[in-house]
C-alpha cells in the first residue's frame, strides 16, 4: 500500500492492528490452555473476549467513517510476538517458569498493542474522526487496563514461584 497522507496512513496502521488482533484471537486461546495458573489462564481468556471486542470496534470504526476502508494485509509485528510466546512454550515445562515467559511474551503484545492505539488514536484525532477516536480510545483503555492485570499477576505470584519462593 503506497503511504502518500495521514488519511493513508492511518488506514495502514489501522489494517494493520485489526490484522493483529485477528492474529491473536487465536494465540490468546493457546496462552490460556498452556498456562498453569488458574488466574492467568483467567486473564488471557477475558482478553480473547475483550479483543473480540476490539476486533468489533474495528468494524464500528468501519461503518462510522465510509471513507475508510481496510486494506488485505498481515501484521508482521504480532506475528513475532506470538511466535516469540510458542517459543516459550516448547522451551518450558508447564508451570510457574513458562506461566512467568507467557506473561512477559504477553505484556510484549500488550504494549505494542498500546502503542498502536495511542498512534491512531491521536490520528483519528487529528483527521477529525470523532467515533473513530471514541472507539479506539476505549479499546487504548482496555490493553493499558490488561498490561496492569498482568504486572499484577507477575509480581503477586507468579514470579515468585518461578524464582521457588
Amino acid at each position: 500500500m503506497q503511504v502518500n497522507s495521514i488519511t493513508d496512513l492511518f488506514i495502514h496502521a489501522l489494517s494493520d492492528i485489526y490484522s493483529a488482533e485477528k492474529q491473536l484471537t487465536r494465540a490468546l486461546s493457546k496462552m490460556a490452555r498452556e498456562s498453569a495458573s488458574t488466574e492467568l489462564s483467567d486473564a488471557f481468556k477475558q482478553h480473547l473476549e475483550e479483543t473480540q471486542g476490539q476486533i468489533e470496534r474495528i468494524d464500528q470504526l468501519i461503518e462510522a467513517e465510509p471513507n475508510i476502508k481496510l486494506k488485505r494485509m498481515k501484521c508482521h509485528a504480532m506475528e513475532g510476538l506470538i511466535d516469540e510466546a510458542n517459543e516459550i512454550i516448547e522451551a518450558t515445562d508447564k508451570g510457574s517458569v513458562r506461566d512467568a515467559g507467557l506473561i512477559a511474551a504477553a505484556q510484549k503484545v500488550e504494549h505494542y498493542e498500546i502503542a498502536s492505539y495511542g498512534t491512531l488514536s491521536t490520528l483519528a484525532g487529528q483527521l477529525g474522526l470523532k467515533k473513530a477516536k471514541a472507539l479506539l480510545d476505549e479499546t487504548l483503555q482496555e490493553e493499558k487496563t490488561t498490561d496492569d492485570l498482568l504486572t499484577k499477576i507477575a509480581t503477586s505470584n507468579v514470579n515468585l514461584k518461578a524464582e521457588g519462593k
